[in-house]
């Protein structure tokens, strides 16, 4: 199946290359300044050169003065441009938006398909993160910078804070992961008791054909991450379906393509073919747990892939000048409704002068 995988992933990457010649694909990364003036709407979306390589970036707010806040999308390769303005398009009003998608995501990866030819790592992907910033302090006039990582997202946002504290306000961290065995191990205890509790002689099975991780089969992630979605569901609120629709710009062939291949490529890049994927090396503690940046988690209650149990005794550790924990009822490791809402009301809640 990996071979099939491979060998499809080849032919997809000789479309991309020719289909780069999509108004998307060749358009030019800008070093042009942004024009960010106070009380005017900002809509940029351009190539920006980020760690060598062309990424893209997309930036939206009614005011260009307002907060600004820098999105770390999950997977690692599900951008989370092309859902943006469905899930996020009303705080516009109040911050100032900035959608990336990540080295080997969306249409940095369409833009750069020889992506599947190199391997990512953590340490590289966060330099791009910190780079971003600096970027856009500089050019849109900010002393700093809100960070708000999701899933994957949280292990870039938590080493962005840690290595550069003075470009953030604050890091949100929504399904924070924390460590690779205390997390797959988290999960895998958590659903074996409730499919024990359901008498789910299915699940018991499949869960207990998995073995007791770190795993070196990659795919026991996914086995083990279509049986969170089930339980997941049974007490969880849904993500809204008109979410996931892409909006219009990022509906062609060429960016739903490299969505596809960008999908496939991170999540090895992720779990590795033994088990031993950027994902294997995931420590946050062992960096250290004192911040300089104010720290908040926020967690889903019926989340079973970031289990709270794991998120809140990482909380615990944390040193930070100030850090609050929330723990939500009827969310799981997908958002909905209910988790932006809290990642909302805990951006309103910081003071930050109006124009920083």
């Amino acid at each position: 199946m990996l071979r099939l995988f491979f060998m499809s992933l080849s032919l997809l990457m000789s479309v991309l290359v020719s289909t780069q010649v999509a108004a998307v694909g060749s358009a030019s990364a800008s070093s042009e300044k942004i024009e960010c003036r106070s009380g005017k709407p900002i809509a940029v979306e351009k190539y920006i050169v980020i760690g060598g390589i062309e990424q893209w970036v997309a930036i939206h707010g009614a005011d260009c003065s307002k907060p600004l806040v820098l999105f770390i999308h999950g997977g690692p390769g599900n951008a989370l441009s092309p859902y943006a303005h469905a899930v996020y398009g009303a705080w516009e009003k109040d911050f100032t938006l900035v959608q990336w998608d990540q080295r080997g995501a969306g249409r940095t990866f369409l833009r750069n398909p020889e992506t599947a030819e190199s391997s990512l790592t953590v340490e590289l992907m966060t330099q791009d993160g910190i780079e971003l910033a600096s970027y856009l302090t500089d050019h849109l006039h900010k002393k700093k910078v809100i960070l708000l990582g999701s899933s994957w997202g949280t292990i870039l946002g938590a080493n962005m804070a840690k290595s550069r504290p003075e470009l953030f306000h604050a890091y949100l961290g929504t399904g924070q992961i924390v460590n690779y065995r205390d997390n797959q191990s988290g999960t895998i205890v958590t659903l074996l008791a409730l499919a024990k509790a359901d008498q789910d002689t299915k699940t018991i099975t499949a869960i207990e054909a998995l073995g007791p991780p770190p795993w070196t089969n990659p795919r026991n992630f996914g086995i083990a991450r279509r049986i969170t979605r089930v339980y997941e569901a049974k007490t969880a609120t849904a993500t809204p379906a008109g979410w996931w629709k892409p909006e219009a710009q990022y509906a062609t062939p060429e960016d739903e393509a490299a969505a596809e291949a960008a999908d496939d490529y991170s999540y090895l890049q992720f779990v590795g073919l033994k088990g031993d994927g950027m994902f294997s090396r995931v420590d946050l503690p062992a960096l250290g747990t004192h911040f300089e940046t104010p720290i908040y988690l926020i967690m889903g209650a019926s989340d079973l892939v970031t289990v709270p149990d794991v998120a809140k005794r990482y909380f615990d550790s944390i040193v930070a000048p100030r850090k609050e924990y929330f723990l939500l009822p009827a969310v799981g490791h997908d958002p909905n409704q209910a988790m932006v809402d809290a990642q909302y009301k805990i951006l309103k809640s910081l003071v930050l002068p109006a124009k920083n």
